[in-house]
């Protein structure tokens, strides 16, 4: 038995069918040949399809070429009058309409490749200059379209991420704003002798401080998530203590709040490969937005179980019985720096609890109803 008869159809294909070089334009990250069998079959297949057509359109072209040299043969012999052929304008209309026929064919199959191909090429130039507003209209083969909706879809991106990239410089500088001006308020007045050099005047320098602190590592947690390279501390770890830990270490604040907080875990919990620091960081996170939207004599729960027999996945619900979130804002709670009206915080805690669970390969999702508490469930997967 060959090594090669025990591979999966897909991969088998996929080392016999690809190229050993991946093309100029694959990513220089990127491994090659791609493991995904999906994009391996479509690649494989978009590639096919397109040099079927152009395969097809060549032997078209040459089989024209073939059949003008000899329509014009015929001409030149009709003109002549020899080798039998008829002479006078009956014999040089019909292949005069054939020659004209084909050149307009071709010519409209030729536009049809070249035109999309030539638009596209001109939307890439404005995009090399910057404008991310370029887009090209889906027409042509098949294979054309989809490279003009890849495009369209290329682009769009480039203008969210620019759009989101200036959002974040303004939130950023906005963010920054508050607690400078604080300390450099204050430190002023101190210098200055307006106010004196005691306690009560030097904790708020110190209290900004620290959320000049908090905010600089948030953003640096977030933008590691973001691009794929935060490393994660994976260990084996009992997810039923972290939670009870975590609960525990709010119930102090709870108490004072006038608001009940509990803990319930399933019994039996799998131990699960987590990076603990940075799942306690999401249920703080969760726990804190719960805390700060629940009205006294309130409560929040956090449950924690098991998903499927044999278990693939434990999932954790936090649960509060706060004002709840409209349902306009509940799709971008997980967006960075989104901030509800009345909102006291960065709004980066949802957003770094999203990608750090997404990086755990688990998912994050919220459920809420105003009047009646929010709920948000995330699951890590069981390995």
């Amino acid at each position: 038995m060959r090594p090669e008869d025990s591979l999966p159809a897909w991969e088998y294909w996929r080392r016999r069918r690809l190229p050993r070089r991946p093309p100029r334009w694959w990513p220089q990250d990127e491994p090659w040949p791609p493991t995904d069998p999906e994009h391996v079959r479509a690649w494989r297949e978009m590639r096919g399809h397109f040099f079927w057509r152009i395969g097809g359109l060549l032997v078209a072209f040459f089989a024209f070429i073939a059949i003008l040299i000899g329509l014009s043969i015929w001409l030149a012999a009709s003109f002549l009058g020899v080798l039998g052929a008829p002479r006078g304008e009956a014999g040089m209309v019909v292949p005069l309409v054939i020659i004209f026929l084909g050149l307009f064919l071709l010519g409209r199959a030729l536009q049809r490749v070249a035109s999309p191909i030539g638009d596209m090429m001109e939307a890439a130039g404005r995009v090399a200059d910057g404008n991310y507003n370029a887009r090209v209209a889906e027409r042509g083969p098949r294979e054309v379209r989809a490279l003009a909706h890849a495009f369209n879809s290329m682009t769009a991106r480039l203008q969210s991420s620019d759009e989101q990239r200036r959002n974040l410089l303004a939130d950023v500088t906005h963010e920054l704003r508050t607690p400078l001006t604080v300390i450099q308020g204050n430190l002023e007045g101190l210098i200055d002798g307006v106010y004196p050099r005691d306690d009560a005047h030097l904790t708020p320098i110190l209290e900004e401080t620290h959320v000049l602190s908090r905010l600089i590592d948030d953003l640096r947690t977030l933008a590691l998530a973001e691009s794929g390279v935060l490393k994660l501390q994976k260990e084996p770890t009992d997810l039923a203590t972290l939670v009870n830990e975590t609960v525990a270490s709010f119930r102090a604040q709870a108490d004072a709040a006038g608001i009940e907080s509990s803990a319930e875990v399933e019994a039996g919990l799998p131990t699960l490969e987590i990076d603990t620091a940075r799942i306690r960081q999401v249920l703080e996170n969760l726990i804190a937005n719960a805390l700060r939207f629940t009205p006294r004599g309130g409560r929040i729960d956090v449950q924690c179980s098991v998903v499927g027999d044999p278990p693939k996945s434990v999932q954790v619900c936090v649960s509060d019985t706060g004002a709840g979130i409209p349902p306009d804002e509940l799709p971008h709670i997980f967006e960075r720096f989104y901030k509800s009206r009345d909102s006291r915080g960065t709004g980066l805690g949802m957003a770094i609890a999203k990608n750090l669970v997404a990086a755990h390969g688990g998912e994050i999702s919220a459920q809420s109803e105003p009047g009646k508490g929010t709920t948000i469930r995330f699951s890590l997967p069981v390995v």
